[in-house]
C-alpha cells in the first residue's frame, strides 16, 4: 500500500507485502504497529509519512483505526493550512507552498470529516464542493483545529484553559455540537468570580445562553469580587448594561458606581478619547441611567457621584432633593432595591381583622419579634388611608433590640388606593435576621388616618413545601404609637426570604 503523496509499488520508503520466505527480513524491520516519522522539509513538523504494512491488524476497533489516522499523512486526501501566519514561502504562495510563520499544515481525510460535521460534508460533497487538495483556514487556531480533528477521529476531548475558547469557536464554526457541549462543560467547571465577566462576554458572543446564565448567577452571588477582577473593565457596553439591569446584584450601589466609573475610564482609552467627565458620560450612554442612585445613602451620594462630574448639576440637585425633602421629587433613576436572595418571597400577616381610624402624630409604630431560623427581611406591608387614594411618607427600620442598633432603614413613600389592603414598603437591601435574637420592626408614617389591624397573633408560622417552617413570635414594644400592645396596630405584614 502506498502512502498518500508517494509513488506506486516500490516507491521509496514503502514496505512491500511480506512473502512467506521473507520472514528474516520482516523480523529485522520495525514493529508493524508503528510508522517511521519523517521531518517535513516545509515546516520542520514530524509527520507520519512511511506506514508499515498491516498496521490495521494491531487496531482492535474502529475507534483505534480512526484514531491512528488522526493528523497522519497515511491515506490523507486533503490538507489544511491553519492559522493567520505571515506570507507563505515558495513561488507564488499557496498550493503546496510551505506554511508561513504561525501556520500549520495538517493532513486529514475527507470521509472522516464529512461523517462528523455537516459543514465539512457540504464543503466536500455539496453542490459547491471544493476540489482543492489544500484549504487555508486563517481564522482558526492550529491547536483548536487539532482539538476538533482529534474529537472527530477518536471522540477524545483535549481542551485546556488556553484553548477552550478557540476550540468552542471552531466547534461552532464546523457544527460539532458534542464538542461545543464539552467546551461549555469545561468552562462551567472552571467558572469563578474573577473570570465570570470574561466568560460572560464570550458566552454572549458565542450565543451560549446556559453558560451566560451561570456567569450571571456567579456575578450575583459574588458581585464585589467579580467587578474587582481585571476582566470587568474589558467587557462591552451591552454586557455592562445587561448586568446593571439585574435586580439580584449583591453589592452596595455606591461601590457599583465606582466600578462603572473604572469601566468608563478604560473604555475612553480603548476609543482613544481623553479621559474627561464628558467623555466618560458619553461612553457610558444608557448604562448611567441603570445606576440606582436613590438606593445610596446621602453620604454615599455626596462622597461619590455628586463629585464625579459625570452627572449634570441639575441631576445632582434633584437627587439631593430626593434624599432630603418630603414629598420626594421624581427622579429619572430606578429606586427598586437590588435583592441578591434566591428562592421564593414569603410573607406573614399577624392580624386577623382590619379596623378603621389609626392616627399619626410623629410617633413610631413598633413591634418586637423573634424567629426560629435565619431569614432575610426585605420589607413590610403597611395599611393605607381610610379616606381614599393617598400618598404617605414613611421611615421603616429593623433594630437589634438588645444592642439598640439599627440594622437597616429606608426613608421612602408609598401610595394607597383607599382599600383595607396592605401596601409594600421595601428596604434598600435585605436585612439578615438570626434565630432567637430579638428585633424591633419600626414604621413612622406621615399622612392621614389609616386602617389598622386587630386581634393580633402572638405566634405566626409560615409553612413552605420546600423549606422548614418559619415561626415568628411577637412581643409588645415600649413607646409604641397610640400606646398599643401586640393585639392591634400597624406593620401587619413582614416580607422575607428564607
Amino acid at each position: 500500500m502506498a502512502a498518500a503523496g508517494g509513488g506506486g509499488a516500490g516507491a521509496p520508503g514503502e514496505a512491500p507485502p511480506a512473502a512467506p520466505g521473507a520472514a528474516a527480513a520482516a523480523a529485522s524491520a520495525p514493529s508493524a504497529a508503528s510508522t517511521v516519522p519523517t521531518a517535513s522539509p516545509e515546516s520542520g513538523a514530524v509527520l507520519q509519512r512511511e506506514p508499515l504494512y498491516n498496521w490495521q491488524a494491531t487496531k482492535g476497533s474502529l475507534r483505534e483505526r480512526f484514531a491512528f489516522l488522526f493528523s497522519n499523512e497515511l491515506l490523507s486526501d486533503v490538507h489544511f493550512v491553519v492559522g493567520k501566519g505571515g506570507p507563505r514561502g515558495g513561488s507564488g504562495g499557496g498550493g503546496g507552498a510551505p506554511p508561513g510563520p504561525g501556520q500549520q499544515r495538517i493532513p486529514a481525510h475527507r470521509f472522516v470529516l464529512a461523517a462528523g460535521s455537516a459543514v465539512f460534508d457540504a464543503m466536500f460533497n455539496g453542490g459547491m464542493a471544493t476540489t482543492s487538495a489544500e484549504i487555508e483556514l486563517p481564522d482558526v487556531e492550529p491547536a483548536a483545529f487539532l482539538a476538533l480533528l482529534r474529537f472527530l477521529y477518536s471522540d477524545e476531548v483535549q481542551i485546556g484553559p488556553e484553548t477552550v475558547m478557540t476550540t468552542l469557536y471552531t466547534a461552532k464554526k464546523y457544527a460539532v455540537p458534542a464538542l461545543e457541549a464539552h467546551c461549555v462543560d469545561f468552562l462551567t467547571k472552571h467558572l469563578r468570580a474573577d473570570n465570570a465577566f470574561m466568560l460572560l462576554t464570550q458566552a454572549r458572543l458565542f450565543d451560549e445562553p446556559q453558560l451566560a446564565s451561570l456567569c450571571l448567577d456567579t456575578i450575583d452571588k459574588s458581585t464585589m469580587d467579580a467587578i474587582s477582577a481585571e476582566g470587568f473593565t474589558d467587557i462591552d457596553i451591552d454586557t455592562l448594561c445587561a448586568v446593571l439591569e439585574r435586580d439580584t446584584l449583591s453589592i452596595r450601589e455606591s461601590r457599583l458606581f465606582g466600578a462603572v466609573v473604572r469601566w468608563a475610564e478604560a473604555e475612553c482609552q480603548r476609543q482613544q478619547l481623553p479621559v474627561t467627565f464628558g467623555n466618560k458620560q458619553k461612553v457610558l450612554g444608557r448604562a448611567l441611567s441603570l445606576i440606582r442612585f436613590p438606593l445610596m445613602t446621602i453620604e454615599e451620594f455626596a462622597a461619590g457621584p455628586a463629585q464625579s462630574g459625570i452627572l449634570s448639576d441639575r441631576e445632582v440637585v434633584n437627587l439631593f432633593l430626593h434624599f432630603t425633602v418630603n414629598p420626594k421629587p421624581k427622579v429619572d433613576y430606578i429606586d427598586r432595591p437590588r435583592c441578591c436572595l434566591r428562592g421564593k418571597e414569603c410573607s406573614i400577616n399577624r392580624f386577623q381583622q382590619v379596623e378603621s381610624r389609626w392616627g399619626y402624630s410623629g410617633t413610631s409604630d413598633r413591634i418586637r419579634f423573634t424567629v426560629n431560623r435565619r431569614i432575610s427581611i426585605v420589607g413590610f406591608g403597611l395599611y393605607g388611608s381610610i379616606h381614599g387614594p393617598t400618598d404617605y411618607q414613611v421611615n421603616i427600620q429593623i433594630i437589634d433590640y438588645e444592642k439598640n442598633q439599627t440594622l437597616g432603614q429606608n426613608d421612602t413613600g408609598f401610595s394607597c388606593d383607599g382599600t383595607a389592603s396592605t401596601f409594600r414598603v421595601m428596604f434598600k437591601e435585605p436585612i439578615e435576621i438570626l434565630p432567637t435574637v430579638c428585633y424591633t420592626a419600626c414604621a413612622t408614617l406621615k399622612g392621614p388616618d389609616s386602617h389598622y389591624g386587630t386581634k393580633g397573633l402572638k405566634k405566626v408560622i409560615h409553612e413552605s413545601p420546600t423549606a422548614s417552617k418559619t415561626c415568628f413570635v411577637f412581643y409588645s414594644s415600649p413607646g409604641n404609637n397610640n400606646g398599643t400592645s401586640i393585639e392591634d396596630g400597624q406593620i401587619p405584614e413582614i416580607i422575607f426570604y428564607t
